[in-house]
């Protein structure tokens, strides 16, 4: 029932002008004329100047609301004005008025557009209360257009509970009512109850689907995500742009580069206009695959790009250990008159880090307040103390700390816990730990990491202590998930897993792969295992940690010298990167491994990190 029009609101005005002022000067406006005007105003989405035209007469002529279709068109301006500021003066004049009129003509009860513009007024202008006493005196004669609009009241609201009622109350629903409902919940990040309205929608549309997944990929259930994906293009639903951008991010999650190709190619085939959002996902999901080149091809083939879009680029580089680039591109950005944010610094300090480059990363950690007007955040200062950490600056990233404007959190001094074991300092790491137990008490990584410098210290004392702690508090190690993407489908791995459909074949690539490695002059860093058990167990343990086993099945199914791509959740152990090493010496591939901190590329027994991470 809501007016609409194509033409620009630019066009539009000049041709109401005249009207305008002819009707305002008129001592007896003409009711249809009057009338005309505001639909035409709606329909060039000017909704604020029918309601100044009927402020400006209503005083005078109170019988231009006599009708019901002239008092709908004025409760549509009303609620299609509340999104404007400059509105909000006359919708509290005019509001009252028009309430009063349609409560004493009758119209509020007796027609069903009145009352129906009568609560999305209330909606919009944030008065649920007023939206649901409107709506409650409709009870007899609701419809599914009136319903809807309440529904889209709650949800906007974020009331999703209310609007289940209305839902669950509602004789007839169409298509608007369930999508609505499936949009609450993957707002509120309820993804369950999301489904389970998604399930229950017949005929679904591209809104349907897309709400779905982005509920999913918001959640980070990337996997479940995917498989929506895949059955939304068996059921050959016509994806929007929204729904790609869902299942980018999605694909960028998992590391699932041949489904996000294929995402790439389904724009291109189709001419989809390619949109700062969407190139910017298309440049995120090809940077957290590990193909960056194509990230940089989506990147400068780009007319328009804003912030977010060369911040991702700016993050994408770093990452992949090309902080020079990273740090090309940022000067690029700032000489363009763009304006640097927060994520655009985490990318910048990020390049810092995995260069070394502690002048130049206390340079631009200053120049966030000093020259470019952003606050420091809690993750700046967390790239701070990694940068001047790794960089053997220990107590300079000890005293950082200290002078926090705001309390440390968990990653601040695990960053710090993680420097100590780069060079050894027992001492700070002692800090450290003691901190995280009570910031993170049950993250075993903070005991396994501690372990490691009392190892290298060769405080067996100390190991010994972290692994009563582990047994004493029950603590559980986070398991080490490994995936690898082959046919279009992501192939994941725990540490001695034997439940993929060919472990048998994998355990023996993976029994030539460390006999080949060893061969190559690979030795196994057992000191990393602190389960009490004979040097043999260590070994075997090691040998199969996830990254090995996703590697071995890569081996296993891919052709020779193509480039294996393992995406890993944790950060890689010493023993791991080292294996890969060997590996990509002694297979002559080369392997991306993204691990929780960065990318490694191996090539020919080397590492783009530099051992420096």
């Amino acid at each position: 029932m809501r007016a609409r029009g194509g033409r620009a609101a630019a066009t539009a005005w000049p041709e109401h002008l005249a009207v305008h002022a002819r009707l305002v000067k008129s001592a007896s406006p003409d009711a249809f004329l009057v009338t005309t005007a505001m639909r035409g105003y709606l329909r060039a989405c000017l909704p604020l100047q029918a309601l100044l035209l009927l402020r400006a007469l209503l005083p005078r002529t109170p019988r231009l609301l006599g009708n019901s279709f002239s008092l709908s068109l004025a409760l549509q301006a009303a609620a299609a004005a509340a999104s404007e500021a400059a509105a909000a003066p006359v919708q509290l004049a005019l509001g009252a008025s028009l309430h009063a009129c349609a409560l004493k003509s009758g119209f509020a009860a007796a027609d069903l557009f009145v009352r129906t513009a009568l609560v999305e007024a209330y909606a919009k202008s944030g008065r649920a209360d007023l939206a649901r006493a409107a709506f409650d005196e409709a009870a007899p004669r609701r419809d599914v257009f009136l319903c809807n609009v309440m529904l889209a009241a709650y949800v906007a609201r974020g009331e999703v509970a209310e609007a289940r009622k209305v839902f669950d109350g509602m004789r007839d629903r169409d298509l608007v009512s369930w999508n609505t409902m499936i949009h609450g919940y993957a707002v509120r990040g309820e993804v369950s109850m999301a489904r389970e309205i998604f399930d229950g929608t017949e005929g679904k549309d591209a809104f349907s689907w897309s709400s779905m997944m982005s509920a999913y990929a918001k959640s980070r259930q990337s996997k479940e995500a995917l498989d929506l994906w895949r059955a939304m293009r068996a059921a050959r639903v016509v994806p929007d742009c929204i729904t790609m951008v869902s299942v980018l991010s999605a694909c960028g999650d998992m590391g699932a580069l041949a489904v996000g190709a294929e995402v790439h190619q389904l724009v291109e085939s189709n001419r989809v206009e390619v949109d700062v959002k969407l190139g910017t996902a298309l440049i995120d999901m090809y940077a957290k695959c590990g193909d960056i080149e194509n990230s940089l091809g989506v990147f400068h083939s780009m007319a328009a790009k804003d912030v977010l879009t060369w911040s991702s680029m700016i993050i994408g580089l770093a990452n992949h250990g090309l902080g020079h680039d990273a740090l090309s591109l940022f000067s690029e950005m700032t000489s363009q008159g763009l304006k640097p944010n927060e994520i655009t610094f985490i990318g910048v300090l990020i390049a810092c880090t995995h260069l070394g480059l502690v002048d130049d990363g206390k340079k631009y950690f200053s120049s966030m307040s000093e020259v470019h007007g952003v606050e420091p955040r809690v993750e700046h200062y967390g790239c701070m103390v990694d940068l001047l950490g790794r960089s053997g600056h220990v107590e300079e990233a000890r005293q950082l700390i200290r002078d926090m404007p705001f309390e440390p959190d968990a990653v601040i001094w695990r960053a710090l816990l993680g420097a100590c074991r780069l060079h050894k300092n027992v001492e700070v790491a002692e800090e450290a730990m003691s901190k995280l137990r009570v910031l993170d008490p049950h993250a075993d990584g903070h005991y396994v990491l501690l372990s490691n410098i009392y190892a290298q210290a060769n405080s067996w004392e100390g190991v010994a202590e972290m692994r009563k702690t582990l047994r004493r508090e029950s603590i559980q190690r986070i398991p080490g998930r490994s995936s690898i993407e082959w046919q279009n489908t992501i192939h994941e791995f725990v540490s001695a897993d034997r439940s993929h459909p060919r472990s048998e074949e994998i355990y023996k690539v993976l029994e030539e792969m460390m006999h080949r490695i060893r061969q190559a002059g690979y030795k196994p860093m057992t000191s990393l295992v602190l389960q009490d058990i004979d040097e043999q167990l260590k070994e075997r343990a090691l040998a199969e940690h996830s990254e090995k086993l996703a590697i071995a099945f890569g081996l296993l199914t891919t052709p020779a010298r193509s480039t294996l791509r393992i995406t890993k959740n944790l950060r890689a152990c010493e023993d791991c990167h080292s294996a890969i090493k060997f590996i990509s010496l002694a297979y002559n591939r080369k392997l991306i491994v993204r691990d929780r901190n960065r990318f490694h590329h191996f090539d020919q027994g080397q590492c783009s990190c530099k051992d420096y991470w």
